[in-house]
């Protein structure tokens, strides 16, 4: 059930604002907005606190829907995570690439020079 305003009320609203929370921080995380998403982290700890200690049987979908979502939401992260070790590790052998060029642009000067003298 929901008030006029659209808030829910009952046993339910503590989980089914879990489950918003947990929307929320998927679409941050889909949308790569990070700052936004650890700025979440305390309102999941206060959601999660707020819960009592023993679930009405109703709440079990909405748990396993947050769950769900937050599994998701990893995912998500490990894979942003894994595209970001692959930006470095590129930009790391292109450095070194780069030196290496560098260095044999040198040499090769190097040489050319003590031809030339």
């Amino acid at each position: 059930m929901s008030a006029a305003g659209g808030a829910p009320t009952g046993e339910a609203a503590p989980y089914q604002a879990l489950v918003a929370h947990a929307e929320l921080e998927l679409e941050l995380a889909v949308r790569g907005q990070l700052s936004e998403l650890a700025a979440l982290g305390e309102r999941f700890q206060e959601l999660v606190a707020a819960l009592p200690a023993h679930p009405p049987a109703d709440a079990a979908a909405l748990l396993a829907k947050a769950r769900l979502i937050h599994e998701r939401t990893r995912v998500e992260l490990v894979c942003m995570r894994e595209a970001l070790l692959r930006d470095v590790a590129g930009a790391a052998q292109a450095k070194r690439t780069a030196a290496g060029y560098a260095g044999a642009l040198a040499r090769t000067s190097a040489t050319a020079l003590d031809r030339s003298a």
